[in-house]
């Protein structure tokens, strides 16, 4: 054809296209027949169109071609982890995350001939010890020009979710300000957030207000730049496809508006992983669906580093099907589903980025309330976000409870002939600790944990 196909018809206005569907309807309210209301607040309509913008939305700058394949290895013995991580690397994985336990591990054993130039390498410590960081530092950079190890040290969020400081306020702070100034990283939690029961709304703006709290602080120290420290953000990714991919859209969008403001480095990275809060030990292939699309939110959203969660983690202890199956899916993701090929690729969807506008501006909002009353610490000692958290969780799981929101093979078709009381090498149920707290813990918590209690006691 000599002339574009599209120059052959007029354009179609959101007005003319309502009027069409009203017609369509014959009398039902559009309203109340096809306007979905979200717990984030946000009514989803049943089409988009560039009329809904007075400006297009300018070009994300994350990389979905370069996002990586991480396996995460549970450290309790240094030569034990480095034997899994290099097996992993050699089968597909592109990043290490190691969770370390105690202070009592070899650096030196646990990153025997991993190349650190080539390999990124996340750290998470149960602990908080710059001594043991420094450690890290110098003995992964040896030889490397650069060393490609990010820190995960986050003071607030250990907080919220344990109810204490590591030791102290005063002396959480001063370790954190070595250890940023050791390796110019910050580290912010959201997925606590996420597991426990928070909107998306409140997953941004607790994140957010978290961060804030550490740059006033920083902000005082005269003899190193903001601008010199990278921010990672931890979140966990739910089964609300579109919305999730939003709402790493509209963490970065939020992170260059908050780093303006100090003069900070306005680049971040964002490591994700599958929620806990949706899976389940009954049916539980069924998890290999739920992770997988939840990682092509995570990498449609703009993820640097995506973690898959294994099907089995909430009853199995860590073994090496689980793993291969976790890292697998990523792998057909990038290798045979071609999700590493075009960069921004949620860029201009009109559904989209009117879902991540909605959800920056919400959550700029919630922040902007939790800095006019105090500050995110402050809320937090006075339980105002766990109480926030508490009600958005209790709403979901009635939403859970009366089937509004399905599980597959748990509160909906279960299989009656799946048993699992003689699976579970560990207990996939929370566990109450009672112990002397300065405020209460945020509380994570599964959706299908009481249903799943009174089926293994049937068993």
């Amino acid at each position: 054809m000599s002339r574009s196909l599209f120059s052959q018809f007029e354009s179609v206005s959101a007005k003319a296209w309502k009027q069409k569907i009203q017609a369509d309807l014959k009398g039902a309210d559009y309203n109340d027949t096809l306007i979905w209301k979200t717990n984030e607040g946000i009514d989803v309509k049943p089409f988009y169109h560039s009329d809904d913008f007075e400006d297009f939305p300018n070009t994300s700058n994350s990389k979905a071609t370069q996002w990586k394949i991480a396996q995460t290895i549970e450290v309790s013995d240094a030569k034990t982890a480095n034997i899994k991580a290099l097996n992993a690397i050699e089968r597909g994985a592109e990043s290490i995350l190691f969770h370390i336990k105690t202070e009592d591990i070899s650096i030196e054993d646990l990153f025997q001939n991993i190349d650190v130039e080539k390999i990124p390498v996340e750290i998470k410590c149960d602990f908080l010890s710059h001594e043991f960081i420094n450690k890290i530092k110098n003995v992964t950079l040896g030889t490397a020009e650069e060393s490609r190890v990010n820190i995960h040290v986050d003071i607030i969020g250990n907080l919220a979710k344990t109810g204490n400081w590591y030791n102290d306020l005063k002396d959480d702070h001063t370790k954190l300000e070595t250890i940023i100034k050791q390796t110019n990283q910050l580290s912010v939690n959201l997925s606590l957030y996420q597991n426990a029961g928070a909107t998306i709304v409140q997953q941004l703006a607790y994140g957010l207000a978290q961060v804030n709290e550490y740059l006033n602080h920083l902000e005082g120290i005269n003899d190193w730049s903001l601008n010199e420290v990278e921010v990672t953000f931890n979140t966990s990714i739910g089964s609300n496809y579109f919305f999730e991919v939003a709402k790493l859209r509209a963490l970065r969008q939020l992170w260059i508006t908050l780093a303006s403001e100090y003069n900070a480095n306005t680049k971040c990275k964002i490591l994700a992983k599958p929620t806990k809060r949706n899976k389940t030990i009954y049916d539980y292939n069924v998890n290999m669906l739920r992770t997988t699309t939840e990682c092509m939110s995570a990498i449609l959203g703009g993820a640097d580093t995506i973690c898959n969660l294994p099907y089995d983690l909430l009853y199995h202890k860590p073994n090496e099907f689980g793993d291969r199956i976790a890292r697998n899916q990523l792998l057909v993701l990038k290798k045979e589903s071609y999700f590493d090929k075009v960069n921004n690729p949620a860029d201009g969807a009109y559904y989209i980025e009117s879902l991540t506008q909605q959800l920056a501006e919400k959550a700029l909002g919630l922040f902007k309330d939790i800095e006019a009353n105090g500050g995110f610490l402050n809320q937090l000692k006075e339980g105002t976000i766990q109480r926030k958290i508490k009600e958005s969780a209790k709403k979901e799981q009635a939403d859970f409870d009366t089937e509004k929101l399905i599980l597959l093979g748990t509160n909906r078709h279960p299989n009656p002939a799946d048993k699992m009381k003689n699976e579970l090498e560990i207990s996939p149920f929370l566990e109450k600790e009672k112990r002397k707290t300065l405020i209460e813990p945020i509380i994570q918590k599964r959706l299908s944990e009481k249903l799943e209690i009174n089926r293994l006691n049937k068993e």
